[in-house]
C-alpha cells in the first residue's frame, strides 16, 4: 500500500523520506518507483551512487554528460538485467568502449548523441563484437537509436538494416557525412529500415539536397520527418513532398521541414 502512495512523490521528496525510518527506506527503494533514473551532468558518481543505482534496479537510465570510468559503466550494465533504455549523450568512447561486452543488456533504446570518438570502427565494435555470430547482434531488440553528431559513413548504415530489424527510429542529425546516398540505402527495397522506419531524424544534415526526398517517398510506414537546417533541401520540395503522397496519407508542415503524418 505505501508504495502505492509514494508513487505521487517527486524524485527528491523520495530521497526525503528514506531518512525517515528503516521502514521508508525500504519502501521508497522499491525499484517500481525508479523505473527511470536520471543522473545527468552530475559532476561525478560515487562508488555509493552506483550501488545505489543497481538496487533500484531502472529501466531507463540516464547518465548523459556525467564522467564515468569504464569500469563504473561497466559495474553498472552487469548488474541492470531488466535495463531497456540507455542515454550517455557526451561521453567519450575510452567509457563507452564498456558496451561492447558481451553482458549488455537487451536495449530498446540508445542514446549516443554527440559521444566523442564513436565512428563506423566503434558502431561495428558495439554491434557486432568478436566472435559474436552476426545473427546473435545484442542489439537486435533496439527500437529507438541516436547518433546525433558522430562521424558516420554508410557502412553504419548498412550494419544497422543487417543487425537491427526492429529498428523505427532513428536519429542521424547532423551526421556530416550522411548524403542522399546514404537516405537510398535506408529506403532500399527488402531492406528492414523501409520497412520499418517511422520516426527519422535529419535535422543539420548538409550533405542532403532536394534528390533526397524521392528516396524518403519510398518509406510506407514513415511519421515523422525531419530536415530542419537542411541548407541543401528547399521548401519547394518538402511542399512537393507532401502533395505527391496526398493520395496514400496526411502529411503537413508542423514547422519548417519538419514533416509529420497526421492519419
Amino acid at each position: 500500500m505505501w508504495v502505492s502512495v509514494f508513487r505521487y512523490l517527486n524524485r527528491a521528496e523520495l530521497l526525503a523520506c528514506m531518512s525517515v525510518c528503516k521502514a521508508w527506506y525500504k519502501w521508497t527503494c522499491d525499484k517500481r518507483l525508479w523505473s527511470h533514473i536520471d543522473v545527468s551532468r552530475c559532476s561525478s558518481l560515487s562508488n555509493q551512487a552506483l550501488a545505489g543505482i543497481v538496487k533500484r534496479q531502472p529501466v531507463s537510465l540516464d547518465l548523459s554528460w556525467t564522467p564515468l570510468a569504464r569500469r563504473q559503466l561497466n559495474c553498472l550494465l552487469t548488474r541492470l538485467s531488466g535495463l531497456r533504455e540507455l542515454r550517455v549523450t557526451g561521453l567519450p568512447w575510452s567509457c563507452l568502449s564498456a558496451l561492447v561486452s558481451p553482458t549488455l543488456p537487451q536495449l530498446r533504446l540508445l542514446d549516443l548523441r554527440w559521444c566523442e570518438g564513436f565512428s563506423d570502427a566503434q558502431i561495428k565494435a558495439l554491434i557486432l563484437p568478436p566472435g559474436l555470430e552476426s545473427s546473435r547482434s545484442r542489439l537486435r531488440n533496439m527500437v529507438t537509436l541516436h547518433l546525433s553528431g558522430l562521424d558516420l559513413s554508410d557502412s553504419t548504415l548498412r550494419i544497422l538494416q543487417r543487425h537491427m530489424p526492429q529498428l523505427e527510429n532513428l536519429d542521424l542529425s547532423h551526421c556530416k557525412n550522411i548524403t542522399d546516398s546514404s537516405v537510398a540505402l535506408l529506403a532500399a527495397a527488402g531492406t528492414h529500415t523501409r520497412n520499418n522506419i517511422t520516426e527519422l531524424t535529419l535535422a543539420g544534415c548538409n550533405g542532403l539536397t532536394d534528390g533526397c526526398l524521392s528516396y524518403l517517398k519510398r518509406l510506407p510506414s514513415l511519421i515523422l520527418l525531419d530536415l530542419r537546417g537542411c541548407k541543401g533541401v528547399s521548401r519547394r520540395a518538402c511542399d512537393a513532398f507532401i502533395s505527391d503522397l496526398s493520395h496514400v496519407a496526411l502529411y503537413c508542415m508542423m514547422e519548417e521541414k519538419l514533416i509529420q503524418r497526421l492519419d
